[in-house]
């Protein structure tokens, strides 16, 4: 009976909002730019999307790990281990990532070709220290999501006192969680947390005005962090590039197309307020 309601309330908190007509980014030219681990960050449809959204205040509810194609792996001993999880072809570009009701995957790129996306690149990272990123992801593969922590992330938005004790979050005592579950930042910020690579670290200055930083619990972290972060390129490919019509005043505004009735409550339809200024 459990299992049944837990499944029950997955199914409805992955239930997703259908695609917008027109997508927000260019994926075509994300795919041929995208690099060895870097952090794809994506809107999300779904309701625990909203969810997420709304607790850390950000466009970004979920993150995956891009981990290139098979041959981009060098050990071949880690990519017999991936083959054990993905059967697709070796050319295909992979990520790794944590989803609600079905844990730590392997997928390729193409399954949010028309999601809104935007890659987190980390500085200076190079070829050797990627490659153990990669390996970390890959030992994750297959361990489940942990559905414990969107409830901990969000009692951070009401006063501690309120809730009952037995909601109040386990995440700082001594074993947080089980070892074996984890969610989408998570997983990510433990694999470049196993070569030391900050995120949103704490910076405090020591005696003799040195500098030290202490590395944040990975179970904090949200796949906006990735976006804020300073160690972290940020590279957007909208899918309408305006430098293409620098010479042409912006052209793309006009058009036949019409706004719904929902559209109309967030945008503006430039010749639609011509035509009643006129009309005035």
């Amino acid at each position: 009976m459990i299992n049944f309601l837990r499944n029950a309330v997955i199914k409805w908190l992955k239930h997703k909002k259908p695609l917008p007509h027109t997508p927000l980014s260019d994926f075509e030219k994300a795919r041929h730019e995208v690099r060895l681990c870097d952090v794809v960050l994506i809107e999300g449809r779904s309701r625990v999307s909203e969810v997420i959204k709304l607790i850390t205040q950000s466009t970004w509810s979920h993150a995956v790990l891009y981990i290139g194609r098979m041959h981009d792996i060098e050990d071949p001993l880690l990519r017999d281990s991936l083959r054990t999880h993905y059967m697709g072809t070796p050319d295909t570009q992979l990520i790794i990532e944590s989803e609600l009701g079905t844990g730590t995957v392997v997928r390729p790129l193409s399954s949010y070709e028309r999601e809104h996306l935007r890659i987190c690149r980390p500085r200076g990272l190079n070829f050797q220290r990627s490659q153990k990123v990669i390996r970390y992801s890959i030992g994750r593969l297959g361990t489940s999501y942990d559905t414990r922590q969107i409830f901990d992330l969000a009692r951070f938005l009401f006063p501690w006192f309120i809730l009952p004790r037995r909601w109040r979050s386990s995440l700082f005592s001594a074993r947080p969680g089980k070892s074996t579950q984890t969610v989408c930042s998570t997983m990510i910020a433990e694999a470049f947390g196993s070569i030391d690579f900050p995120i949103l670290p704490l910076v405090k200055r020591t005696e003799g005005n040195q500098v030290k930083l202490y590395m944040r619990n990975p179970k904090l972290c949200t796949p906006s962090d990735f976006d804020y972060s300073p160690y972290f390129d940020i590279i957007k490919y909208p899918f309408l590039d305006f430098h293409q019509y620098a010479q042409q005043r912006l052209k793309p505004w006009d058009g036949s197309s019409e706004l719904s009735a929902a559209e109309r409550d967030y945008y503006i339809d430039r010749d639609s307020s011509e035509e009643e200024n006129v009309k005035e």
